[in-house]
């Protein structure tokens, strides 16, 4: 009988201890969340659940991305989130987020997202496939629409949209002109553009853009081809990625966009450059720097001269060599 007993108390206190974590994990998902108070929440177009229970972990909306995404797939709707800006309510509970971002309940803000270096293609494409947008639009100038997330209303018209993107361009160009150093070589708003939407293509790290945008104000000044490969790929493409390797003919070929053939801008922007490209353009790094080879992580090694160019080219030849890329 005792060992009957001692069976009974440890399946007891199984029991309890299942029991007790079933109430922890329903109390995490119904309970009240670690939210301090009311906050604006953004769900860019095309976000996925799990990408987005890591920002809601960092906004400190709730404790953890991996249990708060456990909790909804086994206990939430499969409905998709919603592209939008909702308010999630101080202490809002794991399963009232969802049902939130879900567009169940709450304020929704209907978005348009126009990412930065999106060329205008794209953005007539996105406000095109937009279903709860209205009537037909032009493929935009290039260079005339200022990336950033838009409000739009159920029915309004894609035109309407695509104006307010561009008086933005209008407004922020303005602005960054205004506060521009005296030592630029953009002459006018478009030059700074121009030269911006390369900078924008040229590289993806941020932290990067004045570097980038020193070392082809420098090529201007010194009457350099800019040699920028983006600038070859723009007339094929229109912006859209190329998909293979650039072509000997296409780095050979004369036309008004192909810095490798020209001197100087080509006649236009070759994408919709964001803010802080085009305060780069008009504020650049201080830097001898005229060449750049790309360093494997994303960013590039910059080189004054061609020997330090030819060097770093060298060391970039060899780490692709190692990865068994060539």
């Amino acid at each position: 009988m005792k060992r009957f007993g001692r069976i009974g108390l440890i399946l007891a206190a199984l029991a309890l201890l299942v029991a007790g974590y079933g109430f922890h994990f329903l109390y995490g998902w119904y309970g009240p969340g670690p939210l301090a108070k009311e906050t604006a929440f953004l769900v860019p177009d095309g976000s996925s659940l799990s990408g987005l229970a890591t920002s809601l972990e960092k906004q400190g909306a709730v404790a953890s991305a991996s249990t708060f995404r456990a909790r909804a797939k086994l206990l939430g709707s499969s409905a998709p989130v919603k592209a939008g800006e909702f308010m999630l309510p101080a202490h809002a509970s794991g399963a009232a987020i969802l049902r939130i971002l879900q567009g169940e309940e709450g304020v929704l803000r209907r978005l348009v997202t126009v990412p930065e270096g999106m060329p205008s293609i794209m953005v007539y494409e996105r406000l095109m496939k937009q279903p709860l947008l209205t009537g037909t639009i032009p493929v935009p100038v290039e260079g005339s629409v200022l990336p950033d997330s838009y409000d739009f209303q159920r029915g309004e018209s894609r035109m309407a949209v695509l104006v307010r993107m561009q008086k933005a361009m209008d407004r922020t160009l303005a602005e960054l002109w205004a506060k521009r150093a005296k030592d630029t070589v953009a002459k006018t708003p478009r030059d700074a553009l121009v030269l911006a939407s390369i900078v924008e293509k040229e590289t993806g790290k941020p932290s990067e853009r004045k570097m980038v945008a020193g070392l082809y104000s420098n090529r201007v000044r010194k009457g350099m081809l800019l040699q920028a490969d983006p600038t070859i790929i723009y007339p094929i493409t229109k912006g859209k990625p190329l998909g293979r390797r650039i072509r000997q003919s296409e780095i050979q070929a004369v036309n008004d966009y192909n810095t490798y053939t020209m001197v100087g801008l080509p006649k236009g922007p070759i994408t919709n450059p964001g803010r802080a490209s085009i305060e780069a353009v008009l504020n650049p790094a201080q830097t001898q720097a005229l060449y750049m080879v790309a360093d494997g992580t994303g960013g590039h090694v910059f080189g004054d001269t061609l020997e330090q160019h030819n060097a770093n080219v060298a060391k970039w030849f060899a780490l692709r060599k190692a990865r068994g890329e060539i």
